[in-house]
């Protein structure tokens, strides 16, 4: 895998250090997640953030453990970092920290004081919300070290204060002690303390305009005496069976570096980039009570359909987890209402509000059985697929069917957004598009074409779908080539064809049965208006309304989300349309290298400033982005 490893100069920097997170999945949607320095940016951030029904109903637990040392001399040594609401920053052991490496996906910390070097590594058991720290003595001592445990039991999006009512119970436990009756820590020779640590402040989600400062409780901390180089202090917290005590933090740390290897191993990587990208898809799959899932992106995001199967084949395929895909398909498929996939929201509610998540589905499902040859599932999901047709062709949900004057799909109704540029600003829609989108349909008639070749290889009938391909076909090309050699982002729109410059227009060349071959001008001209070192704009700089910076309050950021703002995903589309032409555009995948050490680190972004330097912005770690990256790379 690619190196990722910061010296001094950055750990030891605040504004170099906490722009950089590492990410440590459990495998169940939860995690433990923060910065190369330490310093806890954002309300997400902890080392115990548990994971529940929906996966985006998760909840913080253990905030942070921090480590103080007793020199030899005598002298008291603190190596944590917050920052508070008056803007101090104190303590401030990053600027004691030697070295960050993530290796194997295990993060790992050193921090130097004279000739005594405390190295702190971390893992959590796959399957359980279960964390495991090992902080062990390399050179130097004797010192003690003490691990203060600040604590807190409140909703992953929200923050916690004293006023809010009275502190989490803490009680005693053999080893340590279990808080809220909802986690347990345990580790050497617990105390219990008992004190408010009063507004923490997270300079992330001030930049973000939410609240940015809580307080947290101070349990208590474990104490060890490190006598002699090797000697480690070991600490586990645990939610779950609290009574089904986890193995030692030592066997967690090791079993995990070796599972991360076999993740890797399993997904055959042709070089380090391709393998730094498989252990970041590995994060995104998850195993919940009702089967497999994806969760869309850390640390807010939970599962969406449009997301698990835009991503499918880049998270499944690409990664030899096709059996683990195929569970997850049928599962999906159980959820069909209407000719439409469920989108499990992150609020709980199941909703079907997407135009496109369902055609996506068909494509999956497509290529699940291009790259396995399982036509026993072709077989068994081909009624639901013939179904999915017959809706659209006679009208499902919010207008959604099929034109019968041009066999293309409309769809919308004012105030809502269905395609993937969904997003809104007080309840409105930004980019609503209504009519016939050119994404939409490009995933449209390679849909059915999908349900044609499934019913081919299952030696039974396609149904609708054989008269629905050539119609809507021939639809596509008559209707979607605009002036100048690009494509329509919209026709028969309210204000009749929109030739606005988006990325969209590339599904139309780069999807397995796209409705059109591309040009080289017309790439040519994407390339110059919209493509970027991290990907391309959701919209060009010329066009009115764009902006260039996703940045700002939500509504700021909502507005530019699909204005102007970078959506790596978009490199996939954009390299593969370049391929049917037979150029490789390896050059567009290798500049982003770089971004694997920067931002969510191992793994790619979910959006970027549209304006230079392209900052990352949005979760640092996002399902499609990995997913596409690295299935464009698997096809070189």
């Amino acid at each position: 895998m690619r190196p990722i490893a910061f010296g001094p100069q950055v750990c030891g920097r605040i504004e170099e250090s906490s722009v950089r997170e590492w990410l440590v999945p459990d495998g169940c949607g939860g995690y433990a997640m923060g910065t190369v320095g330490g310093l806890r940016t954002r309300r997400y951030h902890g080392l115990l953030m548990v994971s529940g029904r929906p996966i985006a109903s998760r909840r913080l637990g253990l905030a942070a453990l921090d480590a103080v040392i007793t020199m030899p001399s005598g002298a008291l040594v603190r190596l944590g970092t917050h920052e508070w609401a008056d803007g101090a920053i104190a303590p401030r052991g990053h600027e004691l920290m030697a070295r960050f490496d993530l290796v194997d996906g295990v993060p790992r910390w050193r921090w130097r004081i004279g000739d005594v070097v405390l190295e702190r590594e971390l893992a959590m058991s796959h399957g359980s919300p279960s964390l495991a720290v090992v902080h062990r003595l390399l050179t130097g001592g004797p010192v003690s070290l003490r691990l203060e445990a600040l604590v807190t039991w409140r909703d992953g999006h929200a923050g916690r204060t004293a006023a809010d009512g009275p502190p989490p119970v803490v009680a005693e436990a053999e080893g340590g002690c279990v808080v809220a009756d909802a986690f347990r820590l345990r580790g050497p020779d617990f105390r219990a303390a008992g004190q408010w640590y009063r507004d923490v402040h997270y300079r992330e989600e001030a930049a973000r305009g939410f609240t940015a400062t809580e307080d947290l409780w101070y349990a208590g901390a474990c104490h060890a005496e490190l006598r002699r180089p090797g000697d480690t202090a070991e600490v586990s917290a645990w939610a779950g069976d609290l009574a089904e005590v986890p193995p030692p933090a030592t066997i967690v740390v090791a079993a995990a570096r070796e599972r991360s290897r076999a993740v890797v191993a399993a997904a055959a990587p042709a070089d380090e980039s391709q393998a730094t990208l498989a252990l970041a898809a590995d994060a995104f799959v998850v195993r919940t009570p009702d089967g497999p899932d994806v969760v869309a992106g850390y640390p807010w995001f939970g599962a969406w359909s449009r997301d698990t199967m835009l991503s499918y084949e880049g998270l499944f395929l690409s990664t030899g987890r096709a059996d683990v895909g195929r569970e997850l398909l049928r599962g999906y498929a159980a959820t069909l209402s209407q000719g439409m996939l469920a989108n499990t929201a992150d609020t709980g509610t199941v909703e079907y509000n997407t135009v496109d998540g369902t055609l996506w589905f068909l494509h999956a499902v497509g290529r699940h059985v291009a790259a396995t040859g399982d036509t026993d599932l072709a077989a068994e999901l081909l009624p639901a697929l013939r179904g999915v047709v017959d809706a659209h062709l006679t009208g499902t949900r919010y207008g959604i069917r099929a034109d019968p004057a041009d066999g293309l799909l409309t769809q919308g109704v004012p105030g809502e957004a269905l395609t993937w540029m969904d997003a809104r600003v007080d309840g409105v829609p930004v980019t609503p598009r209504i009519g016939k989108p050119v994404e939409v349909n490009a995933l449209w008639v390679n849909g059915l074409a999908t349900v044609i070749k499934l019913a081919w290889q299952a030696h039974t009938h396609a149904g609708a779908a054989d008269r629905a391909h050539p119609a809507a076909l021939a639809g596509f090309a008559r209707r979607f080539p605009a002036p100048g050699g690009l494509l329509y982002d919209v026709v028969d729109g309210p204000d009749g064809d929109d030739d606005t410059l988006r990325p969209n227009q590339l599904l139309a060349w780069s999807l397995p049965y796209a409705p059109l071959r591309p040009e080289p001008a017309a790439l040519q001209a994407i390339g110059r208006a919209l493509m970027t070192p991290l990907g391309p704009r959701s919209m060009a700089p010329t066009e009115p309304g764009y902006r260039g910076r996703h940045r700002g309050t939500a509504a700021e950021r909502d507005t530019a989300y699909h204005t102007g703002t970078v959506w790596p995903w978009l490199t996939g589309p954009y390299v593969a349309a370049w391929r049917r032409l037979g150029v490789s555009a390896e050059q567009t995948l290798s500049d982003a290298d770089g971004h694997l050490g920067e931002y969510g680190l191992g793994s790619v972004s979910e959006t970027a400033d549209g304006d230079a330097p392209h900052a990352a912005t949005g979760c640092p770690f996002q399902a499609w982005s990995v997913a596409e990256s690295l299935r464009v790379r698997r096809l070189a």
